[in-house]
């Protein structure tokens, strides 16, 4: 058993559960309970401490972005010249609220940031680097990289994995 953050303990039944929720997040707790060996009651219980202690964020459907014209997916490499406190705000308050923008991370490295940007074809592409990211507070640099072909994405955490050895 591992103490985790916001909870006493997560076992190996919990990443079980949290697991089959990952492969679906629809599964019933009945169903998840049959597929357990689990009585509902106990099931119930540990998939709400899973929530009530963030763990469990949240359910959603996984769209296909393709499908839904969303042709183009680039890798944004910001460089900032300015760090303070009031202009990063500014810079996290415009990413946060566009929502072509699916993931944002400060880094290590050369860039400040690192985003993952999707638009419906270049020319939407464009217009986005035009409107929005030239516009952000203290930029000195954009560096796109345009994903030619995804051969994996998952939200899937590797609960059940062995840890590399």
């Amino acid at each position: 058993m591992k103490e985790f953050a916001g909870m006493d303990v997560f076992d190996k039944m919990d990443a079980t559960i949290v697991d089959r929720l990952q492969q679906d997040g629809r599964l019933s707790n009945a169903k998840l309970a049959e597929q357990l060996a689990l009585s509902e009651a106990s099931c119930w219980r540990r998939q709400k401490r899973l929530e009530d202690s963030g763990v469990i964020k949240g359910y959603q459907a996984v769209l296909d972005r393709r499908k839904l014209g969303f042709g183009v997916m680039a890798f944004v490499q910001i460089v900032c010249t300015q760090h303070g406190e009031e202009v990063t705000a500014a810079f996290e308050a415009v990413i946060q609220a566009c929502p072509y923008v699916l993931g944002c991370h400060n880094t290590t490295g050369e860039a400040d940031f690192l985003l993952i940007v999707v638009a419906r074809d270049l020319d939407d592409y464009s217009r986005f680097v035009d409107t929005v990211l030239r516009k952000l507070p203290g930029v000195a640099s954009i560096r796109s990289n345009l994903s030619l072909r995804e051969m994996k994405a998952t939200n899937r955490l590797p609960v059940l994995a062995e840890p590399f050895r």
